[in-house]
């Protein structure tokens, strides 16, 4: 093809914005390359820069400010065989610059042309990631409180395998951009550009002020030797292909027949530490042994080892919609601080709910029907209280009975673990 530019949509910058000039350039690259328009992508961002992808009879994605380069991977990763072209502006890289690294680190096959003209164009002219302090911008003085970035150094610690830069009027701009295109994986280009609707209105910026910024700034001209290695794309596939084999899924099949068994709405309140979470894990697989539909929700602090540890378990022989709370029918209070975290709970219980209480934790008052057990002097210890809790209720039949929770062990565990379990059990007989 001669050009690839869509007649129809002719470019429509400002009067002597740099943008125009890469916009041909870049055409001029595609005619270098010979690439298949129904093989080819360009990936836009917000902005000015974002304009590219309706020049162009390509295949374009316009996404949100600073993901281009996520569209661009999924696309890349689906469709190894496509060229995908992603034009950024310097607004875009600021706001998307974790998108940056992570594709520096993983070396996927995509081409990043960061078109840098200092400032959010679009917006009003406030400054950018690249915005030099002594800049006059429309954000006041905000850019003499920083340092500008330097893309292509951040690239490079990143670990960019191709990275370029020029002026966006270099009369080489079309093989730049054709052969950081050509390279197998991730190249990036910065062109720096002029802003003539916002930018130079305030900066003196000229052809000439660019070439001597290129010129101050580290050279950047093609591949960076330290950084070669695999492409992602090629390197994932390669390593997807030796996992071909997945552990089966695990199946609780129904083991026991239960007649005429009603919603249980189970709540398990305490800490870190009291292994909560398992003690409700097997709640659900009592429940899946007998052929019910189960939920679990789980609450507790990110410091993991800290604080309350609550789970929420429903028992139903219908399909499950809303997996909250409603009636619980069994509660288990053994720790003050799961206690607080559900306070509310204990005022709204029915006569018939059935609250295990631990002797050294207190409860708010409550009409349900209270059961005290001091582990303590039952020398079980603190992380297997709730494991012991559930033997109670399996024993009084209590949202689940001996043989649900015996066969759930049993699925749950291994053998060893299993008989350590049930010695536990078989202490609250």
């Amino acid at each position: 093809m001669n050009s690839y530019l869509n007649k129809t949509r002719p470019p429509v910058y400002c009067p002597g914005c740099t943008h125009e000039k890469i916009t041909t350039g870049l055409d001029k690259a595609f005619g270098r390359l010979n690439l298949l328009p129904d093989k080819t992508v360009i990936v836009t961002d917000i902005g000015c820069s974002g304009l590219f992808d309706t020049f162009f009879n390509v295949h374009a994605l316009h996404g949100v400010h600073g993901r281009a380069l996520t569209y661009a991977s999924g696309l890349k990763l689906v469709d190894p065989e496509l060229t995908v072209i992603v034009t950024m502006g310097d607004g875009g890289l600021g706001i998307g610059g974790a998108h940056v690294l992570a594709s520096c680190r993983r070396n996927l096959d995509i081409t990043l042309i960061i078109l840098n003209n200092f400032n959010f164009g679009m917006t009003g002219g406030q400054y950018s990631a690249t915005t030099p302090t002594d800049a006059i911008v429309g954000s006041q003085f905000l850019n003499q409180a920083e340092i500008p970035l330097d893309i292509c150094d951040i690239a490079q610690s990143a670990g960019a395998t191709y990275i370029d830069r020029c002026s966006g009027l270099d009369a080489d701009l079309p093989e730049k951009i054709a052969n950081a295109v050509k390279h197998k994986g991730f190249s990036i280009i910065e062109t720096l550009g002029m802003c003539t609707g916002r930018y130079t209105k305030k900066n003196k910026l000229t052809p000439k002020v660019l070439d001597q910024m290129i010129g101050d700034l580290p050279e950047k001209n093609g591949i960076i030797e330290k950084n070669q290695r695999p492409e992602y794309g090629e390197r994932y596939r390669a390593l997807a292909k030796g996992m071909d084999i997945f552990p089966e899924p695990v199946t609780i099949e129904k083991k026991i027949d239960i007649q005429n068994y009603q919603r249980q709405e189970v709540v398990i309140l305490g800490s870190a530490g009291m292994r909560i979470v398992t003690a409700g894990d097997i709640v659900c697989y009592a429940g899946l042994c007998a052929g019910m539909n189960v939920s679990m929700k789980n609450d507790y602090n990110i410091t993991v080892l800290r604080g309350q540890s609550v789970s929420e378990i429903l028992i139903s022989p219908e399909k499950i919609g809303y997996t909250g709370i409603e009636s619980p029918t069994v509660v288990l209070a053994l720790s003050d601080e799961g206690v607080q975290r559900r306070k509310k709970i204990f005022s709204t219980l029915k006569p018939d709910t059935f609250v295990l209480k631990e002797k050294s934790v207190a409860i708010p008052e409550t009409p349900a029907k209270i059961i005290e057990i001091d582990f303590k002097a039952l020398k079980i210890k603190k992380q297997d209280w709730a494991l012991a809790s559930l033997g109670v209720i399996a024993n009084k039949g209590k949202a689940i009975n001996k043989e649900m929770l015996t066969t759930a062990l049993k699925a749950r565990f291994n053998e060893k673990v299993f008989l350590i379990a049930m010695e536990t059990i078989e202490k609250m007989t």
